[in-house]
């Protein structure tokens, strides 16, 4: 017979009940409402997102990079292990209990990845970082932007996908790389509209498809033209 979950911590939310539950030492899971958000032992995809994003940054001196939404730290843990030691990571985690699960029951599993000297947490939507970046904030233009968040594009609500991966937004988030850097997109399943969107708005795009032996969910890496012109796009297959 399995191990029965236990839950460890939960907190209302406007979705319904946020929960972290453990099974054995290192199988937890997060659900809200009793759906699962993140499994601590399928996180393949989270850490291609944060491999491929951060790939191209790895000799860069001082890359600045955004990441929406913590989870429990895999994709933070990923970019840092890719990045240099000067590397700046923001991430910004709409829920501050998160933010403390991940320095407590969590920590472990990506051995403190959100108290390394490198990050920084910020309590914040990651579409007004972007927004604030991109209309006032020009100087500080990220290396790379990863939303890791659990609703990828197919799976949002109109409003919520608009927000975030609307014409609108990805302008934004065009304007908030510097010249070269990647926009990266974790995505339940790949979605043709959100390509168009991400080619009108003058990105290269890659599919890639991060998964073995079982559902494989989609790992968008978009870039910004390094130059005054927008590049072609591109497909591959299985990825990390």
């Amino acid at each position: 017979m399995a191990t029965p979950w236990r839950t460890l911590d939960s907190i209302d939310t406007d979705e319904g009940l946020l929960d972290l539950r453990q099974r054995g030492e290192t199988d937890f899971l997060i659900t809200i409402h009793g759906r699962v958000l993140m499994n601590a032992s399928a996180n393949m995809s989270e850490i291609a997102l944060a491999q491929l994003a951060c790939v191209s940054l790895k000799t860069k001196k001082k890359p600045r990079v955004l990441i929406g939404g913590l989870g429990m730290g895999f994709t933070l843990k990923a970019a840092l292990d890719t990045l240099s030691v000067d590397a700046q990571v923001e991430v910004a985690e709409l829920n501050p209990v998160i933010v403390k699960w991940c320095r407590g029951p969590l920590a472990h599993l990506t051995g403190g990845a959100v108290d390394d000297p490198r990050v920084t947490v910020v309590i914040d939507d990651v579409a007004a970082r972007i927004r604030c970046v991109a209309k006032k904030d020009m100087e500080n233009r990220f290396d790379a932007i990863i939303l890791d968040l659990y609703e990828g594009p197919p799976r949002g609500g109109a409003g919520r996908r608009s927000y975030l991966y609307g014409d609108r937004a990805l302008a934004l988030s065009h304007l908030a790389l510097k010249a070269g850097g990647v926009f990266a997109v974790w995505s339940e399943d790949p979605d043709k509209t959100f390509e168009k969107r991400l080619k009108a708005a003058r990105f290269s795009v890659s599919l890639q498809r991060a998964g073995r032996g079982g559902r494989s969910h989609a790992v968008y890496i978009a870039q910004k033209p390094s130059g005054p012109k927008a590049g072609g796009s591109r497909k591959t297959g299985p990825g990390l």
